[in-house]
């Protein structure tokens, strides 16, 4: 009964955490390691999880949890002799205006995280700073200067409209 369960819960759930992976880490093949590793972790707990009536919930926390994790493990410079091809960046974005895409690819993990967590989770300034493991200082920071960039990509003609 309980693989029953979580197995209904992921086919209800894949394609909406699917997406907010891609949204965290504007990669398609990391969305699914970071959705599959999480899905992992709740597998482990799902009895307590689903106790406690949030499943979805833990999951997106989990996913934000290990996205901040994979960045911290992958933030140091890599050299690599050639320059790798970009063009399949924007492919999670597919859909997004030209300008909202531009704009999500350009942030920092950590500020594409926050305005993730704001504005798609729609969470408050600690309930951010809780996912994201710092303070609610530095969660203003980031989405400011997230924002900011984001700005910046508006086109013109929509600036003042």
């Amino acid at each position: 009964m309980r693989r029953q369960e979580f197995e209904e819960f992921v086919d209800g759930e894949l394609p909406r955490l699917l997406g907010y992976a891609r949204a965290l880490t504007g990669s398609e093949h990391d969305a699914w390691d970071l959705t599959q590793d999480a899905l992992i972790r709740t597998s482990r707990r799902w009895r307590r999880i689903r106790r406690d009536g949030n499943p979805g919930a833990y999951v997106r926390v989990t996913i934000a949890r290990l996205n901040i994790d994979r960045y911290r493990r992958t933030r140091r410079e890599v050299l690599v002799s050639e320059v790798p091809d970009s063009t399949n960046r924007a492919a999670p974005y597919d859909g997004l205006d030209a300008w909202l895409r531009d704009g999500l690819l350009s942030l920092t993990p950590r500020q594409r995280t926050a305005v993730v967590l704001r504005y798609v989770d729609d969470l408050d300034l600690a309930g951010i700073a809780e996912v994201m493991q710092c303070s609610t200082g530095t969660v203003k920071s980031h989405l400011s200067r997230g924002l900011d960039r984001l700005r910046e990509h508006i086109p013109e003609e929509d600036r003042h409209g």
